[in-house]
């Protein structure tokens, strides 16, 4: 069921990958070099699963993950088996405290290659990044929001490099209302319009403001589905709870 403002319920991560297809765009792929540690040559076999497929695939259902019944493995889960391709290199970024903030995720995705041949990411967008998982608020991230992210980053980029074929690493405003589009979400002219002028530069949307914009879509509209449990489409918001919803990201 879709409503006038977002994709339907429950609906696939946006342009989730059909079953069979091969992953790309994962650090290690056509943008970016290895990952150092113990993700170099991981990183495929062990998320190739959750992988983001080209644009031009079947029109996803919905413009967010279907998290409905929380993160994968749960907060206060045990901590994962010692063999998991990503569990030494998150620790290796972790610091003592065993989270990433933004800094360290800033460190990561550079170290990592993440952003190929584009520019790394903004420390704020990194921010938002974590805050878009972040549900107890700590402004940091654990190993299963921190799998979750790469997943999400991970498509994103390959979306945008659909649309960017001259690796400039920006994209029209014509391009970033398509992508909007392709990921489910629907949402009004006036509200396309309204993206393009906070997110370009130039007339352009460049990667950085692209995965940011992205990033807030889909935090927007998860906070929004949690509390339209009629799924009407509408909901009130109390003041406060709308200042914690929108000033987190």
């Amino acid at each position: 069921m879709a409503y006038p403002g977002y994709g339907g319920y429950g609906g696939p991560m946006p342009g989730m990958q059909p079953q069979g297809m091969q992953p790309q765009g994962m650090p290690g792929g056509p943008m970016g070099g290895p990952m150092p540690g113990q993700m170099g040559g991981h990183m495929g076999g062990a998320m190739g699963g959750q992988m983001v497929g080209p644009m031009g695939g079947p029109q996803p259902q919905g413009g967010f993950g279907s998290y409905g019944g929380g993160y994968p493995g749960g907060f206060g889960a045990p901590p994962p088996a010692a063999n998991d391709p990503m569990w030494g290199y998150f620790t290796a970024i972790a610091g003592q405290d065993g989270e990433v903030d933004a800094e360290e995720l800033q460190r990561c995705l550079t170290q990592a290659g993440f952003t190929g041949s584009y520019n790394p990411f903004s420390l704020e967008t990194c921010r938002i990044m974590i805050a878009m998982l972040d549900r107890d608020h700590t402004g940091k991230m654990g190993f299963n929001e921190f799998k979750d992210l790469f997943k999400a980053l991970s498509g994103w980029k390959q979306n945008f490099m659909m649309f960017d074929q001259d690796r400039s690493g920006t994209v029209e405003p014509h391009e970033m209302s398509q992508a909007i589009n392709a990921m489910g979400y629907h949402i009004s002219p006036q509200a396309l319009n309204a993206i393009i002028k906070r997110y370009n530069k130039g007339g352009t949307i460049y990667f950085d403001d692209y995965m940011a914009c992205c990033v807030k879509l889909r935090t927007l509209t998860d906070n929004f589905r949690r509390r339209d449990t009629m799924q009407q489409g509408s909901v009130t918001f109390q003041y406060d709870d709308f200042i914690l919803c929108t000033m987190a990201i």
